[in-house]
């Protein structure tokens, strides 16, 4: 990095970087302090209120999937912080579960999202895995960011980090985004890029839309899989 920006407010809220992002960037997030956490995840482009249900329609190499994504009233205190649990749910085209996942999130007092880990199990006939699941605080992994409170065009921040299974990134594109899903349009869409070192050349643009949160995941780079919004139900 450059440069590094620190944000404003939480003392331990992740560093931004120059416009070039987060290229080569292999340092994780600040451990977070459970002192600097609110109940309630209110961020615009990101909110999880509980009773909240996304469905979404996904198209790649797997096949027609569709996704379900419901913000639970359960929390999990997770290295410290009491996390809201959010529950991911993909079926196959014939409505078998192919995927079952409990993430982890919290919001900072500045508007932050933090992402602390999953507990995800992935079905394979009669096999299952849990492969992928990680937690903040355990074997060295640590929390990231989901969601900026204030994204800014060159942001750059970790979203999640275990060494060698979670170790995303995410680049703000555009704070201004216009962008079509399921018959709708939405404008001043927060769009991001997201990358991985532990998938180099794979690429994906998420949309997220205010009061709304993600309309839209495409693969750009590196796969074909395409992700949009059927339906949004409010908590």
């Amino acid at each position: 990095m450059v440069a590094v920006l620190a944000l404003t407010g939480c003392g331990s809220a992740p560093g931004t970087t120059d416009p070039e992002g987060v290229d080569g960037l292999v340092v994780p997030t600040p451990s977070p302090d459970p002192r600097d956490f609110v109940e309630r995840i209110e961020n615009p482009y990101l909110p999880l209120v509980p009773g909240s249900t996304w469905t979404y329609q996904a198209d790649g190499e797997d096949g027609p999937q569709t996704i379900t994504v419901a913000v639970t009233d359960q929390s999990r205190v997770v290295a410290g912080v009491s996390t809201t649990v959010v529950r991911d749910r993909v079926t196959d085209a014939d409505g078998t579960l192919v995927e079952d996942t409990y993430d982890w999130f919290a919001q900072d007092r500045d508007g932050n999202v933090w992402y602390f880990g999953e507990d995800t199990t992935a079905y394979d006939g009669d096999e299952a895995s849990t492969d992928g699941s990680w937690e903040a605080g355990v074997e060295g992994a640590q929390a990231g960011i989901a969601m900026l409170a204030r994204p800014r065009v060159g942001d750059g921040y970790q979203q999640e980090y275990a060494e060698g299974s979670a170790e995303d990134q995410g680049e703000v594109l555009s704070i201004d985004a216009e962008v079509a899903a399921e018959n709708e349009t939405f404008d001043d869409v927060v769009k991001t890029a997201d990358t991985t070192p532990l998938e180099p050349g794979v690429v994906e643009h998420k949309y997220y839309a205010e009061g709304i949160g993600l309309v839209l995941e495409e693969t750009v780079s590196g796969g074909a899989e395409r992700v949009v919004l059927v339906t949004f139900q409010p908590g």
